[in-house]
């Protein structure tokens, strides 16, 4: 198939999912163009397969805010029109399925059909969908979607009682590469690398998020400092944001600024990741948790928050552990305890990468993305 993704090319889950799902239908054999303002992130070099589409925006003195989600949709029918594409994969429903859907408009007056699927990732639809300027069009654009995903139960039950949406919306959730992601099984060679971050004996703990306010990263500093002020430790720190500088700001205040690092946005964290003890997720709300996920696959327990979808990712006390939002106190309770007991811990990091072997690979996700398109392309005739 010949298949365009937009989606946000930032530090975000949706991108990275919108990118990584990108990279391995390229893998399949798929023609796949990337149509969005700036080149994803993620994307690095030129793939066989991957074509990416630059969307130009005016800068008219006239217009006070760029009119993108326009811009996007002549754009995406441009694309479609010249590589003879045979539909649309659009991430976060703001603005990207109402521009699939007048891009699908502008080609249909000449007689081309372009079928649209749009997945919903979380904040399109739990924060900025909801807001009342929004609702109406977003709505619309979902029920006139030719196919809908969601990554989690939870948020296509949002999305249904929310909207008010009708029609059926497909769960699909978000995966991780396993051979990408995995835990660098010698062990020496581990520890070797693991002093690139931390002395022997001391623990690493980790946070990876776009740093904005729904992430609560002030917590994770809050909960390292107790962690911190009982055992030998250090934070990284990965991603970059709003909330960085108050983040920066309390671990100075606390007096723990030279064990926390502040790393800003890494492109190849699953080198990283493996080197941790735990993932810090203290979220204010998470529709699926794809960080967590990314831990998992490499050994790495999470210390996460009971909202949302991630539930649906972490068996609490089998995977990871999971408390009330804001309650600092229990999570670095929870941190310490696994520490301080490797046998739990190790047992912990191996039901989370056998969870994520069994569950969230792209070798058994991306197929079902493949079937879906192949369902709607049926549908659309």
């Amino acid at each position: 198939m010949r298949i365009g993704i937009t989606c946000y090319p930032t530090y975000g889950g949706s991108g990275v999912v919108a990118t990584e799902l990108g990279i391995e239908l390229a893998a399949l054999g798929h023609e796949v163009h990337f149509i969005s303002y700036s080149q994803p992130f993620r994307l690095s070099g030129r793939d066989d397969g991957i074509f990416y589409h630059e969307v130009p925006v005016s800068s008219y003195p006239l217009f006070e805010f760029p009119p993108y989600d326009l811009a996007l949709a002549s754009r995406m029918a441009e694309v479609a029109e010249f590589n003879q594409l045979d539909l649309l994969h659009v991430h976060y429903a703001i603005p990207h399925s109402v521009s699939a859907l007048l891009a699908r408009q502008m080609l249909a007056g000449g007689g081309r059909r372009l079928p649209f699927v749009t997945t919903l990732h979380g904040t399109d639809i739990t924060l900025v969908g909801l807001d009342r300027c929004y609702l109406p069009i977003i709505r619309y654009a979902i029920q006139e979607s030719d196919g809908v995903t969601s990554i989690s139960n939870y948020l296509m039950e949002k999305t249904i009682t929310g909207f008010d949406v009708t029609r059926e919306i497909e769960v699909i959730p978000n995966f991780v590469n396993c051979d990408v992601y995995a835990p660098i099984k010698d062990e020496a060679k581990r520890a070797e690398a693991r002093k690139r971050l931390a002395a022997p004996g001391d623990a690493i703990l980790m946070h990876l998020s776009n740093f904005r306010p729904v992430k609560r990263v002030v917590d994770v500093v809050k909960i390292f400092a107790l962690v911190a002020r009982e055992l030998p430790a250090q934070l990284i720190m990965v991603g970059d944001g709003p909330d960085r500088s108050a983040a920066e700001w309390l671990a100075h205040d606390l007096g723990i600024h030279a064990r926390v690092h502040f790393v800003g946005k890494l492109e190849r964290v699953n080198e990283l990741l493996p080197l941790a003890d735990l993932l810090l997720m203290p979220s204010e709300l998470e529709s699926f948790g794809l960080a967590a996920l990314e831990a998992m696959a490499c050994k790495v327990p999470s210390i996460g928050t009971r909202v949302g979808g991630v539930p649906e990712l972490i068996d609490d006390g089998v995977t990871g552990l999971l408390y009330p939002v804001g309650d600092v106190e229990a999570m670095a309770l929870g941190a310490l305890e696994l520490l301080r007991d490797r046998e739990r811990l190790n047992a912990m990091r191996d039901a989370g990468r056998k969870t994520a072997q069994k569950r969230f690979c792209s070798s058994l996700v991306v197929p079902h993305y493949v079937r879906y398109y192949e369902s709607v392309l049926e549908k659309a005739g």
